[in-house]
């Protein structure tokens, strides 16, 4: 704003040595005088705009960084959780009595007693499912008894049901002779 003064006052002071005619020098002065006026007013109004948009932007700003460091503790906790240095829970059911339980994981373990029948559970911590021929339909884990159960009822209900729909047809026949 101060080189603005400077070259105001250099052009006034270059009006006054030109021209002679002191009414069109008066008429000069405040013409422009009220053109600079107009000038200044636009500017203070476009540098309030801009100083009003900052701020917007700087209360955006702040929200998304309070948003940020909210989605950063969230992540930090899960990450703690996975990555957890004192290990982290496995649940167990206990294929003899159903009974619920946790233990840690440790791979070293092989098996692990039901603390309520005391049956030894094997532990395989490879996650390969090895399929049991002698399945006695109740362990807790495969269902591939319920499987074949469910099938062989299905079944037998379709050969049920054929039998009802002969026996009605015999019946028919029986009743039209």
């Amino acid at each position: 704003m101060a080189r603005l003064r400077e070259e105001y006052k250099k052009f006034l002071d270059d009006m006054e040595k030109n021209l002679k005619n002191k009414e069109d020098l008066e008429y000069i002065k405040v013409r422009f005088s009220m053109f600079v006026d107009k000038v200044i007013d636009e500017m203070d109004m476009l540098i309030n705009y801009k100083t009003q948009k900052m701020n917007e932007l700087e209360q955006k700003q702040k929200e998304i960084d309070d948003k940020m460091s909210q989605m950063q503790q969230i992540i930090d906790n899960i990450e703690k959780d996975i990555y957890s240095d004192e290990g982290f829970d496995f649940e167990i059911i206990c294929p003899y009595c159903d009974n619920q339980f946790v233990i840690d994981v440790d791979e070293d373990k092989s098996e692990v007693e039901c603390p309520v029948c005391n049956n030894i559970i094997e532990l395989d911590w490879t996650g390969d499912v090895e399929e049991d021929l002698d399945c006695n339909g109740s362990c807790s884990t495969c269902h591939e008894c319920d499987e074949e159960l469910n099938e062989e009822q299905q079944g037998q209900n379709k050969s049920t049901k054929n039998n009802i729909e002969n026996d009605n047809s015999q019946e028919n026949n029986d009743d039209d002779m």
